[in-house]
């Protein structure tokens, strides 16, 4: 009987899966088995699988068993991730807590846990990521303002990924592959014999690719989390997503109060005693109105139907 090697698969594309297995420190070209296609299992990146070795020259083989998943997501279609990191610039460009909250909410939208790092510490002369920094902590987000160009608290990010499995999330520009960059610099694998054969760049977000940062600690970089829409969220359930609200809800004169118009309003009034940070505020009352200019025009339509 042949060995099997335990592995990962880190990217999927055209019916390839491309497996990296630890024990050998190389990525494996493989195909899947017939079988899956028949109970109509589907391979994920983030999977876990035993492969057989058909030729070490060429590095292919093919997928065996996929081993039982711990977790899947469905935007984007991926398997065993633990949590998720959010990456901003504080500067060029400038940081939008409108799309850094959108993020927030897509990724609980999916019951991840989440972090913050606040990218280019190096150009913040007006310390905004401090300001930045002290309202989202007292939202309970862990956040690190951090320089991946000049290599600062890049070691104390990489302490937050041992042993799991991260997502990345974040826009074009703040830095995010110098970062990943920065965190494979002790890695045992070349990401680059996938590329290579894909023809792209290393860092590509065109599919869900899974990099290899250390023993058993993995960061996947997706386009699934790129997204700006807020789902089918409606606009009564947007401040569970804020969490400094909920101390303050109980004080409030109405049972449904939006805390945007209302008198009498619970998180109205920690927001004028500064227990409520006003730059999270402000995002929370544009997200709102937003979702209420849209479901107003939902049912508008419907009303023509």
């Amino acid at each position: 009987m042949e060995e099997l090697y335990q592995g990962k698969i880190t990217r999927g594309v055209g019916g390839f899966y491309y497996v990296f297995v630890p024990a050998t420190e190389r990525m494996y070209e493989c195909r899947a088995k017939g079988i899956f296609h028949n109970d109509n299992i589907r391979p994920l990146v983030g999977d876990d699988v035993e492969i057989q070795i058909i030729s070490q020259e060429n590095a292919t083989g093919n997928i065996e068993r996929i081993l039982p998943r711990k977790s899947s997501l469905i935007r984007p279609a991926v398997a065993n991730v633990d949590q998720a990191m959010v990456i901003f610039s504080v500067k060029k460009p400038d940081l939008s807590l409108n799309l850094l909250d959108r993020m927030l909410i897509h990724i609980r939208q999916q019951n991840l846990p989440v972090f913050i790092c606040l990218n280019k510490s190096d150009l913040d002369e007006e310390k905004e990521g401090k300001r930045v920094a002290a309202a989202y902590e007292a939202a309970g987000y862990p956040l690190f303002c951090i320089s991946a160009l000049e290599d600062e608290d890049v070691e104390r990010v990489r302490a937050c990924l041992k042993k799991k499995t991260t997502t990345v999330a974040g826009p074009s520009g703040v830095g995010k592959s110098t970062l990943i960059n920065r965190l494979q610099s002790s890695a045992h694998m070349e990401t680059g014999e996938v590329s290579k054969k894909l023809s792209r760049g290393k860092h590509t977000t065109r599919h869900s690719q899974l990099l290899y940062i250390d023993q058993d600690s993995y960061i996947l970089d997706t386009p699934g989390f790129g997204s700006l829409d807020l789902f089918d969220l409606e606009k009564e359930d947007l401040a569970f997503y804020y969490d400094e609200f909920v101390p303050y809800k109980g004080e409030c004169r109405f049972t449904g109060c939006t805390h945007t118009h209302e008198p009498d309003c619970g998180v109205k009034a920690a927001l004028a005693q500064g227990k409520i940070s006003a730059i999270r505020y402000e995002t929370y009352r544009t997200l709102y109105e937003e979702l209420a200019g849209r479901q107003k025009k939902y049912e508008k339509e419907r009303s023509y139907k």
